[in-house]
């Protein structure tokens, strides 16, 4: 892009005292008007959507529209365009970003602020965090039940430890982007508006290599795998998280390690259900039991048997409460809730006749 200064205001039809909202207005009416999906094979509106784009990408941001302004009037300058025939010097005419070269090269920082003239080669960037990784663990409700351990191998993508993370093969420099000139960033226009997306080339480095890493074919980056052992809290429900400090992907340029983020699915149980903190199941009986009484032994989470009394007459249904076998957190433990189902048998012919004059004594229906 040439140094020629250029008078922004006037490129977009405002005055220099233009508020936020006529800036806003003059450049939407221009960048409708020369957009390149309406003026398509025409060269000079797509010259002139870009000048528009770039005028409102400075005078739209009040820092850089302050600067821009200082350094229009430095020096009793005034403002850009058409100064005295034949561009005495002095005056705006003939005015370019070099003539401030020697106030303290205030030009030079005007072109650095505004992406006028040849860009310097981008500062490597210092060290960085890197990334928080979230994995999902899958664990069984017994497991959730007594805490302990168990063992994930989680993928990681790291910085690549051959090139430093820049992408370029050992002994090789990088390059400006050519695509987004270095900012790492590109705009599109999209009807009368400018949309800022990452470069799809240097993926928002804003450099390339001149010969792409061999360990990592130019991305910066690598897959790995790392297998580790994580502590599972007792009572942890679906959901549940847990912080490994550390254990993330590695900083780009020697930056400290992101986190690791375990996300907790408890399996649903073929004996136990779930409901906070207590546990529910069912166990069948028979008639004889549930009409006589009876003792029963009961699983529990913890793998143990526990003895259950039935009270005689018990009905198909009845849910008894276990005091202190359900999951436990801290110092809360909830209990463990037993269903019995009453199962009716299938009698031989003496068994049928024996129920029939049961019922027939005690006047039971059948």
């Amino acid at each position: 892009m040439s140094t020629q200064a250029k008078d922004y205001y006037k490129i977009l039809g405002v005055a220099e005292n233009a508020s936020a909202d006529e800036i806003r207005k003059g450049y939407r009416s221009l960048a409708k008007k020369h957009h390149p999906d309406a003026n398509a094979g025409d060269p000079a509106s797509t010259e002139k959507f870009k000048e528009v784009s770039e005028a409102h990408g400075v005078l739209s941001d009040p820092d850089k529209r302050r600067k821009y302004d200082r350094v229009r009037k430095y020096g009793g300058l005034g403002p850009f365009g058409p100064g005295p025939a034949g561009g005495a010097p002095g005056g705006a005419g003939g005015f370019k970003f070099e003539d401030l070269s020697d106030l303290g090269g205030i030009g030079g920082i005007f072109s650095s602020i505004f992406d006028f003239g040849k860009k310097a080669k981008p500062e490597k960037e210092g060290p960085k965090r890197g990334r928080n990784v979230e994995y999902l663990v899958t664990i069984p409700l017994r497991t959730a039940a007594r805490g302990g351990r168990v063992s994930v191998t989680v993928p990681i993508s790291e910085e690549c430890a051959t090139c430093d993370g820049n992408g370029a093969a050992p002994g090789t420099s990088l390059e400006r982007c050519s695509e987004c000139g270095g900012k790492g960033e590109v705009t599109f226009g999209q009807g009368g508006f400018s949309v800022t997306r990452p470069c799809p080339v240097c993926v928002g480095r804003g450099t390339v290599p001149e010969t792409p890493c061999s360990s990592c074919s130019g991305r910066g980056q690598v897959s790995t795998r790392r297998k580790l052992s994580v502590k599972v809290p007792t009572g942890v429900e679906t959901g549940s998280r847990v912080r490994l400090s550390g254990q993330g992907e590695r900083g780009p340029r020697g930056g400290p390690p992101g986190d690791l983020i375990i996300k907790f699915q408890v399996e649903p149980d073929r004996f136990f259900t779930r409901d906070g903190l207590d546990l529910a199941c069912e166990v069948p009986i028979n008639v004889a039991q549930a009409i006589l009484g009876s003792k029963i032994k009961v699983r529990t989470i913890d793998g143990n048997k526990v003895v259950l009394r039935i009270p005689p007459g018990t009905q198909s249904g009845t849910a008894f409460r276990i005091r202190g076998q359900g999951l436990r957190r801290g110092e809360n433990r909830g209990d463990q809730l037993v269903k019995v189902v009453v199962e009716t048998p299938d009698l031989s012919t003496e068994g049928l006749r024996t129920v029939q004059e049961l019922a027939k004594q005690e006047g039971l229906p059948h």
